[in-house]
């Protein structure tokens, strides 16, 4: 047998028990198994690590640990600098794209407010979700730290808060998503791309009211659907701006 120590820092002490956490914890194993077996033995999904040290050194997640080693295991870092390191992914994505389990619909729809590309479905399975967000490299939001662990899910995020609108805060804070939003370009029903119309192309689909107080219209290019300026859209601009208060 053999024993390792590990330390979680931040944020990934909330997966372990509260005893467990902001400690050294000693694991003993029967070498040789990958460092990335033993943590999610603890309980720890591989999508929320971006950086290993084992004895001060950057592994990735099939290093095989020695007797004694001493392992740090840290969160996503939003100010330092981890370029020179190993990183547990080949690459970021770039084109920011998400796939929301059944339970984050409300999240997914807001994300499409502010112009990302979000998937959801109550119908999907695991196993069809987790499919498709390999397919089309999407970022895979969950509460599910199980979900999470499945070896082909390589970009993931483990929404903590419970409220909607903490929850849509920690994904633009974590994933530092104020540089790429695009208020209002994307169908928060279907997910389609928004795009100005003349008002004769949607008039017959227009309330009275609006046709009577609205002038600029927009349509969703998937599923029809109208879009104007109305009430709604002072408040949903007041959302983005306390999001993003240089959007």
């Amino acid at each position: 047998m053999a024993r390792v120590v590990f330390r979680f820092y931040e944020e990934l002490n909330d997966f372990l028990p509260a005893r467990d956490r902001k400690r050294d914890l000693c694991v003993d194993f029967k070498p040789p198994v990958p460092v990335g077996h033993l943590i999610e033995t603890l309980r720890v999904p591989h999508t929320e690590i971006e950086l290993i040290l084992a004895n001060g050194r950057s592994v990735d997640l099939s290093y095989r640990p020695c007797d004694g080693d001493r392992i740090g295991v840290y969160p996503m870092f939003e100010s330092l600098d981890v370029a020179p390191l190993v990183r547990l992914r080949p690459r970021p994505l770039r084109d920011m794209r998400f796939i929301a389990d059944a339970h984050l619909g409300r999240l997914a729809r807001w994300l499409r407010l502010l112009g990302f590309d979000s998937l959801f479905s109550p119908g999907w399975r695991d196993s069809d979700l987790v499919e498709r967000a390999l397919r089309e490299r999407r970022v895979v939001l969950t509460r599910d730290r199980a979900l999470l662990m499945s070896a082909s899910v390589t970009h993931g995020c483990y929404v903590r808060p419970l409220r909607l609108a903490d929850q849509l805060a920690y994904l633009v804070g974590r994933l530092d998503l104020c540089g790429s939003i695009r208020p209002f370009t994307r169908c928060m029903v279907c997910n389609g791309l928004v795009a100005p119309v003349v008002a004769d192309e949607v008039w017959h689909l227009l309330p009275p009211g609006v046709r009577r107080e609205q002038q600029q219209f927009w349509r969703c290019g998937g599923c029809g659907r109208p879009y104007w300026k109305g009430s709604h859209f002072r408040r949903l601009e007041w959302e983005v701006r306390r999001l993003c208060p240089r959007a």
